[in-house]
């Protein structure tokens, strides 16, 4: 039977167990700090050491102070440096031990910052827009003031930069940095109310752009820029109310805003009009006098401005629509004159023509007077004519016939005394001239009321209406005669046999029948 082995082996086992264990710690490696950055710099400075065996880390110090830290890897800390001064060593411990590195981290003089700059110096009472401060000292900053109210957030750019996010406020406040250094001086930043804007003058204008635009609205003074859509354009401050600039090229309708310090204004609408075309003008023509409707139609005349005829505007027009528009002719002189319409989006090419007409003018009628029954022809002499559109006797409307430019006939209506006539062209209405009605002559006796067949008589007729004879009748025969007074003339009887009417034509017609009988001679 073999023999058990001795007890005392035993423990010699467990010793070598707990021996491999602590050879295993001892083993692990201690932390290890390779660099800081930075290296130097005030209290409250952040900094990030690397190297090794950070994992688990327990303390960080400076020199001696211990400072608040963060293990980000096995490889890196970022550490708030403690309050201390001269250089001092930096060490990490982990339960693996404490580093032993001869890297340092050397206190700097701390000073208060100081501020030199503010861009931009204003912005709007929302706040939000970034301020560039500039300055010395500001490492390690801990807060920007603007008046009492920190800025939302900032970023330290650099020891001489920082960007900072503008809170809300208003009015004029006093901007500060604090670092561990203290706290520096102060700027003034100031809080500007948004611009508005409530009219544009022209709120059109043409595609090629150029124009004026006077923009009106409040808070315009510290205007930094003037869009049209996307486009910025250049722009003259005349006040606080208003800011003029030469709108762009463009097309169609587009957005105008202001922007200042205090941000972007509303919008406004500006239009870029097309040039206008004019095709027809109806009536083409008119008098010398203007005062008539003229209608025009074309395209573009939206916003139309001004009518002109030549060089001459109308006196008023209406636009009817984008393509018509009705003007009252101005004065002008007897020819042609183009006809152009005006819009912000320029002045129309001459297209179509108006032709002023003078004025007929009567010289004579001939003849002046007729009878009372009318139904007579009268040809009216005088000057421009030929355009001739109306003829009138009296109030009457008469029937024309232009001959020629100088002469015109009308027949005329019935009547009674004087009535004038003139007559209608494109240039207007004449000057009257006085036609006379004239009663039918009457015949009331025949003295003596016979003779002999072969003539000769001189025979007194009696009546009225005779001043104007111009035949007297036996018959079917003309006989002599001579006009005595407008109730009295002497004819000489034509031979003849048997009873003849005897009669008189005037310029009023002609007479009633009287017999004179012929005698024969005695057989």
């Amino acid at each position: 039977m073999p023999t058990p082995p001795a007890p005392s082996a035993r423990p010699p086992a467990a010793d070598a167990k707990t021996t491999a264990r602590t050879d295993a710690q001892a083993a692990a490696a201690a932390p290890v700090v390779s660099s800081v950055s930075p290296s130097s710099g005030p209290a409250g400075t952040a900094v990030v050491i690397t190297g090794s065996g950070f994992t688990g880390a327990t303390q960080v110090r400076f020199g001696t102070a211990l400072s608040s830290f963060t293990v980000v890897s096995g490889t890196q800390i970022n550490a708030t440096v403690p309050t201390g001064s001269g250089t001092v060593q930096i060490t990490v411990t982990t339960p693996n031990g404490t580093s032993t590195q001869n890297v340092t981290f050397t206190y700097a003089t701390v000073t208060a910052p100081t501020l030199t700059s503010l861009n931009p110096t204003s912005g709007p009472t929302s706040g939000g827009n970034a301020v560039v401060i500039t300055g010395t000292g500001f490492t390690g900053a801990t807060q920007v003031l603007f008046g009492t109210t920190p800025a939302p957030s900032f970023t330290v750019n650099s020891p001489t930069q920082i960007t900072a996010t503008a809170p809300a406020g208003s009015g004029s406040v006093p901007v500060k940095v604090t670092t561990p250094g203290g706290s520096s001086n102060t700027l003034t930043y100031t809080y500007v109310s948004g611009p508005a804007i409530t009219s544009l003058s022209p709120s059109s204008g043409p595609q090629a752009g150029g124009n004026t635009v006077v923009i009106t609205g409040t808070n315009l003074s510290t205007t930094t820029s003037v869009h049209f859509g996307t486009t910025a354009v250049a722009f003259n401050v005349l006040s606080n109310t208003q800011v003029s600039v030469a709108a762009p090229p463009g097309t169609g309708a587009v957005n105008v805003n202001v922007t200042t310090p205090g941000g972007t204004s509303n919008n406004l609408t500006y239009t870029y009009s097309p040039i206008p075309t004019v095709s027809t003008v109806v009536p083409g023509q008119g008098p010398t006098a203007g005062g008539n409707p003229v209608m025009i139609t074309g395209s573009g005349f939206t916003g139309a401005t001004q009518v002109l005829f030549g060089t001459t505007p109308a006196p008023s027009f209406t636009v009817n629509s984008p393509t018509q528009i009705t003007a009252i002719a101005p004065p002008g002189v007897a020819g042609t004159s183009p006809v152009n319409v005006v819009t912000p989006g320029g002045t129309s090419s001459p297209g179509a023509f108006y032709f002023y007409v003078a004025p007929p003018a009567l010289i004579s009628l001939s003849p002046p007077s007729g009878p009372a029954a009318g139904g007579n022809t009268v040809v009216i002499n005088g000057l421009g004519l030929a355009l001739t559109t109306a003829a009138h006797v009296g109030a009457a409307s008469v029937p024309f016939t232009v001959l020629n430019d100088n002469q015109v006939s009308v027949t005329v209506p019935i009547g009674t005394g004087t009535a004038g006539i003139n007559l209608t062209t494109p240039g207007g209405t004449s000057n009257s001239l006085v036609y006379t009605y004239v009663p039918a002559p009457a015949i009331s006796v025949l003295n003596p009321n016979l003779g002999p067949e072969s003539g000769g008589t001189v025979v007194t007729v009696t009546g009225t209406n005779l001043a104007t004879t111009t035949s007297v009748h036996f018959g079917t025969v003309s006989a002599a005669y001579t006009v005595l007074s407008d109730t009295q003339l002497t004819a000489v009887a034509p031979p003849g046999t048997g009873a003849a009417n005897v009669n008189v034509t005037a310029t009023g017609g002609t007479s009633n029948n009287l017999t004179f009988t012929y005698v024969p001679p005695p057989g």
